[in-house]
Protein backbone atom coordinates (compact mmCIF):
# COMPACT_ATOMS: atom_id res chain seq x y z
CA UNK A 1 0.00 0.00 0.00
CA UNK A 2 2.87 2.33 0.79
CA UNK A 3 4.28 1.86 -2.69
CA UNK A 4 0.99 2.84 -4.32
CA UNK A 5 0.54 5.86 -2.04
CA UNK A 6 4.12 6.91 -2.74
CA UNK A 7 3.56 6.78 -6.47
CA UNK A 8 0.30 8.73 -6.23
CA UNK A 9 2.04 11.35 -4.15
CA UNK A 10 4.82 11.88 -6.69
CA UNK A 11 5.62 15.15 -8.41
CA UNK A 12 3.42 14.46 -11.42
CA UNK A 13 0.52 13.34 -9.25
CA UNK A 14 0.21 16.44 -7.10
CA UNK A 15 -2.65 18.87 -7.41
CA UNK A 16 -2.02 22.42 -8.44
CA UNK A 17 1.24 21.82 -10.24
CA UNK A 18 2.55 24.63 -12.48
CA UNK A 19 2.28 24.78 -16.28
CA UNK A 20 6.00 24.01 -16.77
CA UNK A 21 5.85 21.02 -14.47
CA UNK A 22 2.64 19.83 -16.11
CA UNK A 23 4.22 20.04 -19.57
CA UNK A 24 7.30 18.18 -18.33
CA UNK A 25 5.18 15.41 -16.84
CA UNK A 26 3.19 14.98 -20.05
CA UNK A 27 6.44 14.76 -22.07
CA UNK A 28 7.83 12.14 -19.72
CA UNK A 29 4.59 10.16 -19.99
CA UNK A 30 4.72 10.25 -23.81
CA UNK A 31 8.35 9.06 -23.77
CA UNK A 32 7.42 6.20 -21.44
CA UNK A 33 4.64 5.10 -23.80
CA UNK A 34 7.03 5.24 -26.78
CA UNK A 35 9.58 3.11 -24.91
CA UNK A 36 6.85 0.56 -24.15
CA UNK A 37 5.91 0.39 -27.85
CA UNK A 38 9.59 0.06 -28.82
CA UNK A 39 10.05 -2.79 -26.35
CA UNK A 40 7.00 -4.58 -27.75
CA UNK A 41 8.31 -4.16 -31.32
CA UNK A 42 11.71 -5.58 -30.34
CA UNK A 43 10.07 -8.56 -28.65
CA UNK A 44 7.90 -9.16 -31.72
CA UNK A 45 10.92 -8.96 -34.05
CA UNK A 46 12.84 -11.40 -31.85
CA UNK A 47 9.91 -13.79 -31.96
CA UNK A 48 9.75 -13.68 -35.75
CA UNK A 49 13.52 -14.12 -36.12
CA UNK A 50 13.45 -17.17 -33.87
CA UNK A 51 10.87 -18.92 -36.02
CA UNK A 52 12.23 -17.85 -39.41
CA UNK A 53 15.80 -19.17 -39.77
CA UNK A 54 15.46 -19.14 -43.56
CA UNK A 55 16.21 -15.40 -43.49
CA UNK A 56 19.80 -16.37 -42.62
CA UNK A 57 20.08 -18.66 -45.65
CA UNK A 58 20.88 -15.87 -48.12
CA UNK A 59 24.43 -16.15 -49.45
CA UNK A 60 25.69 -12.89 -51.00
CA UNK A 61 28.39 -14.75 -52.95
CA UNK A 62 25.90 -17.25 -54.36
CA UNK A 63 22.44 -15.65 -54.09
CA UNK A 64 20.68 -18.25 -56.26
CA UNK A 65 22.56 -21.29 -54.95
CA UNK A 66 20.41 -24.17 -53.70
CA UNK A 67 19.92 -27.92 -53.76
CA UNK A 68 16.88 -28.96 -55.76
CA UNK A 69 15.16 -32.32 -55.21
CA UNK A 70 13.17 -33.51 -58.22
CA UNK A 71 10.61 -36.32 -57.79
CA UNK A 72 9.54 -37.74 -61.18
CA UNK A 73 6.78 -40.38 -61.26
CA UNK A 74 7.66 -42.52 -64.26
CA UNK A 75 5.18 -45.40 -64.04
CA UNK A 76 1.93 -46.34 -62.28
CA UNK A 77 1.64 -49.72 -60.56
CA UNK A 78 -1.29 -51.67 -59.12
CA UNK A 79 -1.03 -49.94 -55.73
CA UNK A 80 1.29 -47.01 -56.34
CA UNK A 81 4.04 -45.85 -58.66
CA UNK A 82 7.73 -45.99 -59.60
CA UNK A 83 9.63 -42.69 -59.34
CA UNK A 84 13.13 -41.41 -59.98
CA UNK A 85 14.31 -38.98 -57.32
CA UNK A 86 17.22 -36.71 -58.29
CA UNK A 87 19.25 -34.32 -56.15
CA UNK A 88 20.86 -31.38 -58.01
CA UNK A 89 23.53 -29.31 -56.26
CA UNK A 90 23.13 -25.88 -57.89
CA UNK A 91 25.51 -24.24 -55.40
CA UNK A 92 28.54 -22.65 -57.01
CA UNK A 93 31.14 -23.55 -54.41
CA UNK A 94 29.52 -25.50 -51.57
CA UNK A 95 29.60 -29.27 -52.01
CA UNK A 96 28.62 -32.32 -49.96
CA UNK A 97 31.52 -34.25 -48.45
CA UNK A 98 31.77 -37.78 -47.06
CA UNK A 99 29.92 -39.49 -45.44
CA UNK A 100 27.46 -37.88 -47.82
CA UNK A 101 23.87 -36.71 -47.96
CA UNK A 102 20.80 -38.30 -46.43
CA UNK A 103 17.29 -37.38 -47.48
CA UNK A 104 14.15 -37.71 -45.39
CA UNK A 105 10.44 -36.93 -45.64
CA UNK A 106 7.05 -37.78 -44.12
CA UNK A 107 4.50 -39.75 -46.15
CA UNK A 108 1.19 -37.98 -46.67
CA UNK A 109 -0.82 -41.22 -46.20
CA UNK A 110 0.29 -44.75 -45.30
CA UNK A 111 2.72 -45.31 -48.16
CA UNK A 112 5.46 -47.93 -48.07
CA UNK A 113 8.60 -48.48 -50.14
CA UNK A 114 8.50 -51.80 -51.98
CA UNK A 115 11.95 -51.59 -53.51
CA UNK A 116 14.80 -49.19 -54.30
CA UNK A 117 17.61 -49.01 -56.87
CA UNK A 118 20.61 -46.72 -56.46
CA UNK A 119 19.81 -45.92 -52.82
CA UNK A 120 18.52 -47.49 -49.63
CA UNK A 121 16.53 -46.66 -46.53
CA UNK A 122 18.58 -46.64 -43.34
CA UNK A 123 15.84 -48.50 -41.42
CA UNK A 124 13.21 -50.98 -42.54
CA UNK A 125 10.73 -50.24 -39.79
CA UNK A 126 7.82 -52.49 -38.69
CA UNK A 127 6.75 -54.63 -41.67
CA UNK A 128 5.29 -57.47 -39.58
CA UNK A 129 1.85 -57.18 -41.21
CA UNK A 130 3.29 -58.36 -44.54
CA UNK A 131 3.52 -62.15 -44.86
CA UNK A 132 4.87 -62.85 -48.37
CA UNK A 133 6.33 -59.81 -50.10
CA UNK A 134 8.27 -57.85 -47.50
CA UNK A 135 8.69 -54.13 -48.31
CA UNK A 136 12.04 -52.41 -48.33
CA UNK A 137 10.82 -49.85 -45.79
CA UNK A 138 7.60 -49.40 -43.81
CA UNK A 139 8.52 -46.29 -41.82
CA UNK A 140 6.29 -43.24 -42.16
CA UNK A 141 9.40 -41.04 -41.97
CA UNK A 142 12.04 -42.85 -44.04
CA UNK A 143 15.65 -41.68 -44.38
CA UNK A 144 17.43 -42.47 -47.65
CA UNK A 145 21.18 -42.63 -48.29
CA UNK A 146 23.26 -43.18 -51.41
CA UNK A 147 24.92 -46.50 -52.20
CA UNK A 148 28.69 -46.82 -52.16
CA UNK A 149 30.98 -46.98 -55.21
CA UNK A 150 31.40 -50.56 -56.41
CA UNK A 151 27.73 -51.48 -55.94
CA UNK A 152 26.66 -54.34 -58.27
CA UNK A 153 25.36 -53.08 -61.62
CA UNK A 154 21.89 -54.57 -61.13
CA UNK A 155 21.45 -52.26 -58.12
CA UNK A 156 22.57 -49.09 -59.92
CA UNK A 157 20.94 -46.37 -61.98
CA UNK A 158 22.47 -43.31 -63.63
CA UNK A 159 24.08 -40.79 -61.24
CA UNK A 160 23.94 -43.10 -58.24
CA UNK A 161 26.41 -44.82 -55.98
CA UNK A 162 28.87 -42.05 -55.09
CA UNK A 163 28.70 -42.57 -51.35
CA UNK A 164 26.54 -39.46 -51.02
CA UNK A 165 29.29 -37.12 -52.21
CA UNK A 166 28.17 -34.27 -54.49
CA UNK A 167 30.52 -31.84 -56.20
CA UNK A 168 29.79 -28.13 -56.52
CA UNK A 169 28.18 -26.91 -59.74
CA UNK A 170 31.18 -24.82 -60.81
CA UNK A 171 33.75 -27.56 -60.21
CA UNK A 172 31.94 -30.36 -62.04
CA UNK A 173 28.23 -30.21 -62.99
CA UNK A 174 28.23 -33.90 -63.98
CA UNK A 175 29.16 -35.11 -60.50
CA UNK A 176 26.86 -32.55 -58.83
CA UNK A 177 23.80 -34.79 -59.41
CA UNK A 178 22.62 -37.89 -57.52
CA UNK A 179 19.64 -40.13 -58.32
CA UNK A 180 17.81 -43.20 -57.03
CA UNK A 181 14.70 -45.12 -58.06
CA UNK A 182 11.91 -45.85 -55.62
CA UNK A 183 8.83 -48.13 -55.90
CA UNK A 184 6.02 -46.82 -53.70
CA UNK A 185 2.97 -48.80 -52.56
CA UNK A 186 -0.30 -47.96 -50.78
CA UNK A 187 -0.36 -44.73 -52.72
CA UNK A 188 -2.54 -43.10 -55.29
CA UNK A 189 -2.39 -44.51 -58.80
CA UNK A 190 -3.40 -41.43 -60.81
CA UNK A 191 -2.38 -37.79 -61.08
CA UNK A 192 -5.37 -36.86 -58.95
CA UNK A 193 -5.11 -39.41 -56.13
CA UNK A 194 -1.34 -39.45 -55.56
CA UNK A 195 -0.08 -37.30 -52.67
CA UNK A 196 3.23 -35.48 -52.47
CA UNK A 197 5.47 -36.33 -49.47
CA UNK A 198 5.74 -33.73 -46.72
CA UNK A 199 8.43 -32.12 -44.55
CA UNK A 200 11.52 -32.89 -46.60
CA UNK A 201 14.84 -32.82 -44.72
CA UNK A 202 18.35 -32.86 -46.17
CA UNK A 203 21.47 -33.49 -44.12
CA UNK A 204 24.83 -33.16 -45.80
CA UNK A 205 25.96 -34.91 -43.65
CA UNK A 206 24.86 -32.80 -40.67
CA UNK A 207 22.24 -30.05 -40.32
CA UNK A 208 22.41 -26.79 -42.23
CA UNK A 209 19.85 -27.15 -45.02
CA UNK A 210 16.27 -25.93 -44.76
CA UNK A 211 13.84 -27.36 -47.33
CA UNK A 212 10.69 -25.71 -48.56
CA UNK A 213 7.33 -27.22 -49.45
CA UNK A 214 7.19 -29.52 -52.48
CA UNK A 215 5.28 -28.11 -55.42
CA UNK A 216 4.14 -29.62 -58.69
CA UNK A 217 6.01 -28.64 -61.85
CA UNK A 218 4.09 -28.23 -65.12
CA UNK A 219 4.91 -29.45 -67.66
CA UNK A 220 6.57 -32.52 -66.09
CA UNK A 221 10.20 -33.43 -66.74
CA UNK A 222 11.03 -34.64 -70.24
CA UNK A 223 13.63 -37.29 -71.00
CA UNK A 224 15.53 -37.70 -74.28
CA UNK A 225 16.71 -41.14 -75.37
CA UNK A 226 20.44 -41.80 -75.85
CA UNK A 227 20.14 -41.65 -79.63
CA UNK A 228 18.24 -38.35 -79.34
CA UNK A 229 15.34 -39.59 -81.49
CA UNK A 230 12.65 -40.06 -78.85
CA UNK A 231 11.35 -37.95 -75.94
CA UNK A 232 9.32 -39.24 -73.02
CA UNK A 233 7.99 -37.41 -70.00
CA UNK A 234 7.13 -38.11 -66.37
CA UNK A 235 3.50 -38.47 -65.29
CA UNK A 236 3.99 -36.08 -62.37
CA UNK A 237 6.98 -33.96 -61.28
CA UNK A 238 7.46 -32.40 -57.84
CA UNK A 239 10.26 -30.01 -56.91
CA UNK A 240 11.69 -29.20 -53.48
CA UNK A 241 14.27 -26.44 -52.93
CA UNK A 242 16.73 -26.58 -50.01
CA UNK A 243 19.04 -23.73 -49.01
CA UNK A 244 22.07 -23.75 -46.73
CA UNK A 245 22.52 -21.58 -43.66
CA UNK A 246 25.53 -21.65 -41.36
CA UNK A 247 23.15 -20.29 -38.69
CA UNK A 248 21.01 -23.43 -39.00
CA UNK A 249 24.12 -25.63 -39.11
CA UNK A 250 25.35 -24.01 -35.86
CA UNK A 251 28.89 -24.88 -36.87
CA UNK A 252 32.01 -23.48 -35.28
CA UNK A 253 34.65 -22.13 -37.69
CA UNK A 254 36.60 -24.85 -39.50
CA UNK A 255 39.44 -22.81 -41.00
CA UNK A 256 41.61 -19.79 -40.39
CA UNK A 257 43.95 -17.52 -42.35
CA UNK A 258 47.58 -16.57 -41.72
CA UNK A 259 49.52 -13.84 -43.58
CA UNK A 260 53.08 -12.90 -44.53
CA UNK A 261 54.93 -10.79 -47.10
CA UNK A 262 58.37 -10.23 -48.63
CA UNK A 263 58.51 -6.64 -47.37
CA UNK A 264 57.99 -7.42 -43.69
CA UNK A 265 59.53 -10.12 -41.51
CA UNK A 266 56.34 -10.38 -39.48
CA UNK A 267 54.32 -13.58 -39.92
CA UNK A 268 50.77 -13.07 -38.77
CA UNK A 269 49.48 -16.41 -37.53
CA UNK A 270 45.87 -17.47 -37.23
CA UNK A 271 44.12 -15.80 -34.30
CA UNK A 272 44.38 -17.83 -31.12
CA UNK A 273 41.43 -20.15 -30.47
CA UNK A 274 40.02 -19.46 -33.97
CA UNK A 275 38.23 -22.83 -34.05
CA UNK A 276 38.50 -23.80 -30.39
CA UNK A 277 40.92 -23.82 -27.49
CA UNK A 278 43.07 -26.57 -26.10
CA UNK A 279 41.48 -27.83 -22.91
CA UNK A 280 42.87 -31.03 -21.49
CA UNK A 281 40.47 -30.85 -18.54
CA UNK A 282 37.05 -30.62 -20.22
CA UNK A 283 38.06 -31.95 -23.65
CA UNK A 284 40.95 -34.41 -23.32
CA UNK A 285 42.07 -36.01 -26.55
CA UNK A 286 40.72 -33.23 -28.75
CA UNK A 287 44.14 -32.74 -30.31
CA UNK A 288 47.46 -34.54 -30.59
CA UNK A 289 51.01 -33.32 -31.01
CA UNK A 290 52.60 -33.83 -34.41
CA UNK A 291 55.68 -35.43 -32.83
CA UNK A 292 53.81 -37.30 -30.13
CA UNK A 293 54.90 -40.93 -29.66
CA UNK A 294 51.23 -41.78 -29.08
CA UNK A 295 50.09 -40.43 -32.47
CA UNK A 296 49.87 -43.85 -34.16
CA UNK A 297 47.96 -45.40 -31.25
CA UNK A 298 45.48 -42.51 -31.22
CA UNK A 299 44.85 -42.75 -34.96
CA UNK A 300 44.33 -46.52 -34.82
CA UNK A 301 42.29 -46.44 -31.62
CA UNK A 302 38.57 -46.72 -31.00
CA UNK A 303 37.73 -43.42 -32.66
CA UNK A 304 39.48 -44.07 -35.97
CA UNK A 305 36.14 -44.44 -37.82
CA UNK A 306 34.72 -41.30 -36.22
CA UNK A 307 34.10 -38.24 -38.39
CA UNK A 308 34.91 -35.94 -35.44
CA UNK A 309 38.08 -34.00 -36.29
CA UNK A 310 41.30 -34.99 -34.56
CA UNK A 311 43.53 -31.99 -35.15
CA UNK A 312 47.17 -31.33 -34.45
CA UNK A 313 47.60 -29.25 -31.31
CA UNK A 314 48.01 -25.65 -32.41
CA UNK A 315 47.11 -22.28 -30.89
CA UNK A 316 44.28 -21.90 -33.44
CA UNK A 317 42.98 -25.52 -33.27
CA UNK A 318 41.57 -25.38 -36.82
CA UNK A 319 41.42 -28.40 -39.15
CA UNK A 320 42.37 -26.16 -42.11
CA UNK A 321 44.79 -23.24 -42.34
CA UNK A 322 45.08 -21.05 -45.44
CA UNK A 323 48.31 -19.05 -45.73
CA UNK A 324 48.50 -16.01 -48.03
CA UNK A 325 52.06 -14.85 -48.79
CA UNK A 326 52.80 -11.74 -50.85
CA UNK A 327 55.84 -13.15 -52.61
CA UNK A 328 57.21 -10.82 -55.29
CA UNK A 329 56.80 -7.37 -56.75
CA UNK A 330 57.45 -6.60 -60.44
CA UNK A 331 57.13 -3.43 -62.47
CA UNK A 332 53.66 -4.27 -63.80
CA UNK A 333 52.75 -7.40 -61.81
CA UNK A 334 52.80 -8.80 -58.30
CA UNK A 335 52.79 -12.42 -57.13
CA UNK A 336 51.07 -14.29 -54.29
CA UNK A 337 51.59 -17.80 -52.94
CA UNK A 338 48.66 -19.65 -51.36
CA UNK A 339 49.18 -22.72 -49.17
CA UNK A 340 46.31 -24.79 -47.77
CA UNK A 341 47.34 -27.07 -44.89
CA UNK A 342 45.27 -29.87 -43.40
CA UNK A 343 45.73 -30.25 -39.64
CA UNK A 344 43.05 -32.95 -39.37
CA UNK A 345 44.38 -36.50 -38.90
CA UNK A 346 41.02 -38.15 -39.65
CA UNK A 347 39.88 -36.62 -42.92
CA UNK A 348 41.02 -36.24 -46.50
CA UNK A 349 39.33 -33.34 -48.27
CA UNK A 350 38.34 -34.49 -51.74
CA UNK A 351 37.21 -31.92 -54.32
CA UNK A 352 38.16 -29.08 -51.96
CA UNK A 353 37.78 -25.45 -53.02
CA UNK A 354 38.65 -21.92 -51.93
CA UNK A 355 36.72 -18.72 -52.49
CA UNK A 356 38.84 -15.58 -52.12
CA UNK A 357 37.76 -11.93 -52.16
CA UNK A 358 40.33 -9.35 -53.25
CA UNK A 359 39.87 -6.20 -55.39
CA UNK A 360 42.66 -7.21 -57.83
CA UNK A 361 40.96 -10.43 -59.00
CA UNK A 362 39.65 -8.51 -61.99
CA UNK A 363 43.24 -8.47 -63.29
CA UNK A 364 44.47 -11.97 -62.39
CA UNK A 365 46.60 -13.21 -65.30
CA UNK A 366 48.10 -16.59 -64.36
CA UNK A 367 47.29 -19.23 -61.74
CA UNK A 368 49.72 -22.11 -61.33
CA UNK A 369 48.52 -25.65 -60.45
CA UNK A 370 44.97 -24.61 -59.42
CA UNK A 371 41.77 -24.23 -61.42
CA UNK A 372 40.16 -20.81 -61.31
CA UNK A 373 36.79 -19.25 -62.08
CA UNK A 374 35.51 -15.76 -61.41
CA UNK A 375 32.26 -15.77 -59.45
CA UNK A 376 31.35 -12.08 -59.95
CA UNK A 377 28.43 -12.12 -57.47
CA UNK A 378 27.88 -8.38 -57.88
CA UNK A 379 27.73 -8.21 -61.66
CA UNK A 380 30.23 -5.60 -62.84
CA UNK A 381 32.37 -5.89 -59.68
CA UNK A 382 34.80 -8.77 -60.19
CA UNK A 383 36.54 -9.19 -56.84
CA UNK A 384 35.75 -12.84 -56.02
CA UNK A 385 37.58 -15.88 -57.37
CA UNK A 386 37.07 -19.60 -56.83
CA UNK A 387 40.10 -21.91 -56.74
CA UNK A 388 40.18 -25.70 -56.68
CA UNK A 389 42.59 -28.54 -57.39
CA UNK A 390 43.41 -30.11 -60.73
CA UNK A 391 41.89 -33.57 -61.12
CA UNK A 392 44.24 -36.46 -60.31
CA UNK A 393 46.96 -33.96 -59.34
CA UNK A 394 46.02 -31.96 -56.25
CA UNK A 395 42.22 -32.23 -55.97
CA UNK A 396 42.69 -34.38 -52.85
CA UNK A 397 43.98 -32.67 -49.73
CA UNK A 398 45.54 -35.45 -47.67
CA UNK A 399 45.33 -35.86 -43.90
CA UNK A 400 47.68 -33.97 -41.60
CA UNK A 401 51.30 -34.84 -42.20
CA UNK A 402 54.06 -34.28 -44.76
CA UNK A 403 51.62 -34.55 -47.69
CA UNK A 404 48.76 -32.68 -46.02
CA UNK A 405 49.02 -29.48 -48.03
CA UNK A 406 48.43 -28.03 -51.50
CA UNK A 407 49.85 -24.80 -52.84
CA UNK A 408 49.78 -22.53 -55.84
CA UNK A 409 50.89 -19.09 -56.98
CA UNK A 410 48.80 -16.29 -58.46
CA UNK A 411 50.08 -13.54 -60.75
CA UNK A 412 48.15 -10.24 -60.79
CA UNK A 413 48.52 -7.30 -63.12
CA UNK A 414 48.74 -4.03 -61.22
CA UNK A 415 45.94 -1.54 -61.47
CA UNK A 416 47.61 1.87 -61.13
CA UNK A 417 44.45 3.40 -59.70
CA UNK A 418 44.17 0.82 -56.90
CA UNK A 419 47.44 -1.02 -56.34
CA UNK A 420 49.43 -0.40 -53.17
CA UNK A 421 51.27 -2.40 -50.57
CA UNK A 422 50.27 0.03 -47.85
CA UNK A 423 47.80 -0.64 -45.05
CA UNK A 424 47.38 -4.34 -45.85
CA UNK A 425 45.77 -3.79 -49.26
CA UNK A 426 47.62 -6.80 -50.73
CA UNK A 427 45.87 -9.25 -48.38
CA UNK A 428 42.47 -10.87 -48.98
CA UNK A 429 39.28 -9.41 -47.60
CA UNK A 430 37.70 -12.81 -46.97
CA UNK A 431 38.52 -16.50 -47.62
CA UNK A 432 36.12 -19.45 -47.63
CA UNK A 433 37.16 -23.12 -47.55
CA UNK A 434 34.54 -25.59 -48.80
CA UNK A 435 31.91 -22.92 -48.34
CA UNK A 436 32.72 -22.05 -44.72
CA UNK A 437 34.05 -18.61 -43.85
CA UNK A 438 37.58 -18.70 -42.41
CA UNK A 439 38.64 -16.68 -39.39
CA UNK A 440 40.79 -13.72 -40.51
CA UNK A 441 43.42 -11.92 -38.39
CA UNK A 442 42.41 -8.42 -37.27
CA UNK A 443 43.50 -5.75 -39.79
CA UNK A 444 45.65 -3.88 -37.27
CA UNK A 445 48.15 -6.79 -37.13
CA UNK A 446 48.60 -7.18 -40.90
CA UNK A 447 52.22 -6.99 -42.16
CA UNK A 448 52.36 -3.33 -43.18
CA UNK A 449 54.80 -1.81 -45.62
CA UNK A 450 57.66 -0.23 -43.60
CA UNK A 451 57.95 3.54 -43.83
CA UNK A 452 60.93 4.27 -46.08
CA UNK A 453 61.62 7.83 -44.89
CA UNK A 454 63.14 6.99 -41.48
CA UNK A 455 65.23 4.28 -43.10
CA UNK A 456 66.66 6.72 -45.68
CA UNK A 457 67.39 9.30 -43.00
CA UNK A 458 69.11 6.73 -40.83
CA UNK A 459 71.20 5.44 -43.74
CA UNK A 460 72.34 8.99 -44.55
CA UNK A 461 73.63 9.36 -40.99
CA UNK A 462 75.58 6.11 -40.94
CA UNK A 463 78.78 7.54 -42.53
CA UNK A 464 79.06 10.67 -40.32
CA UNK A 465 78.44 8.63 -37.20
CA UNK A 466 81.06 6.08 -38.23
CA UNK A 467 83.63 8.84 -38.88
CA UNK A 468 82.85 10.47 -35.54
CA UNK A 469 83.27 7.16 -33.68
CA UNK A 470 86.59 6.51 -35.43
CA UNK A 471 87.91 9.99 -34.50
CA UNK A 472 86.76 9.51 -30.92
CA UNK A 473 88.57 6.17 -30.78
CA UNK A 474 91.81 7.72 -32.11
CA UNK A 475 91.57 10.62 -29.62
CA UNK A 476 91.19 8.21 -26.69
CA UNK A 477 94.28 6.27 -27.86
CA UNK A 478 96.43 9.35 -27.86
Amino acid sequence: MRGKEGRKGGVCGRQGQGEVLSSLCSTVGAMARQLQLLGAAIALFAGFSSVAPLAEAYDPLDPTGNITIKWDIMQWTSDGYVAVVSIYNYQKYRHIEAPGWNLGWVWAKKEIIWAMVGGQATEQGDCSQFKVNIPHCCKREPTIVDLLPGTPYNMQIANCCKGGVLNSWVQDPVSAVASFQISVGRSGTTNYTVKVPLNFTLKAPGPGYSCGVAHEVKPPTKFISQDGRRTTQAHVTWNVTCTYSQFVAQRAPTCCVSLSSFYNETIVNCPKCSCGCQNNITGPGSCVGGNSPYLASVLNGLGKSSMAPLVQCTPHMCPIRVHWHVKLNYREYWRVKITVTNWNYRMNYSQWNLVVQHPNFDKVTTIFSFNYKSLSPYGVINDTGMLWGIKYYNDLLMVAGPDGNVQSELLFRKDSSLFTFEKGWAFPRRIYFNGDSCVMPPPDVYPWLPNSSPVLKASSLVRPIAIWIALLFLWLRM
